[in-house]
């Protein structure tokens, strides 16, 4: 179990590469979750967001949809942000991307109805999927005191 755990939050803590799209990506996604869940920076909040997904993509019932969505963009953004966890964070940031995709924006490429952003937003998430949360994430922190602890065992 301690392994698996080291493998999540495992991450290269000189790479500062990773920061600001981590800190962007992070914000995005918590704005979109707070839009669908809260109806905060002009969303419709938890009961719109259901009513849309049952009504307008016939996904039922929508409010489990809606929570799903929101929580997912919610807890994965908020996850990149801090960089706790931040595998866990981009894999379920993306895979509310790709259902997205895949449920309300595969008629076109380009916005405002298209797929181009939620399809730059996945990019970003398998890039945190694979290389973890970069410098100053508290992955590192966790991955540094973790084998530092193995170590002394």
């Amino acid at each position: 179990m301690k392994t698996k755990i080291a493998l999540i939050l495992k991450t290269n803590a000189h790479n500062w590469g990773l920061l600001f799209p981590r800190l962007v990506l992070g914000l995005i996604m918590i704005a979109h979750g707070a839009q669908k869940l809260f109806g905060w920076f002009g969303g419709y909040g938890l009961e719109g967001t259901a009513g849309f997904f049952a009504d307008k993509l016939g996904m039922t019932p929508g409010i489990f949809w809606a929570a799903l969505a929101g929580g997912g963009e919610f807890l994965g953004g908020a996850l990149l942000l801090l960089g706790l966890a931040t595998r866990f964070g981009a894999l379920l940031v993306g895979v509310t991307m790709l259902v997205a995709i895949i449920t309300v924006h595969h008629g076109a490429f380009f916005n405002p109805a298209g797929m181009e952003f939620p399809l730059a937003l996945l990019g970003l998430a398998i890039a945190f999927v694979i290389n973890g949360g970069g410098a100053l994430s508290i992955d590192s922190l966790l991955s540094h005191s973790y084998s530092a602890n193995k170590q002394n065992l």
